[in-house]
């Protein structure tokens, strides 16, 4: 069994906020998504094997504790995605960064509030 993707909400009209956070500045790349599924707004994004669907929700709420949690090549470049995203503006919160043994990581929050964990193996 292995992991397809995640799913996280974006408020209706958020697809733009969605595309700044993820691909302009996390650096994943849009997919299409199946035509039959366009109608419902949101966007799909992937970098490497991780998949992440980003799916309009009415009402919506931001997961400020569940989370997907990307796994990045290494420590510099959780350093360079997590600059990255400050200077776009987005949260970044280094306060964890120790806390989870045998990795570094950070989590940021995109333009929606939703909470993201970016780590690498490393002290």
């Amino acid at each position: 069994m292995r992991l397809h993707h995640v799913q996280v909400a974006i408020p209706a009209g958020g697809e733009g906020e969605a595309r700044r956070f993820w691909v302009d500045a996390l650096g994943m790349t849009e997919v299409d998504k199946p035509s039959e599924l366009r109608a419902r707004g949101g966007l799909w994004v992937r970098g490497g094997a991780a998949e992440v669907h980003l799916g309009v929700e009415e009402p919506f709420q931001p997961a400020r504790k569940a989370h997907p949690a990307l796994l990045l090549e290494s420590v510099a470049e959780l350093e360079d995605v997590a600059s990255r995203l400050q200077q776009a503006g987005f949260e970044v919160d280094h306060t964890q960064r120790e806390s989870f043994p045998g990795h570094v990581r950070v989590h940021a929050f995109d333009g929606h509030g939703n909470r993201v964990e970016l780590l690498a193996t490393g002290p």
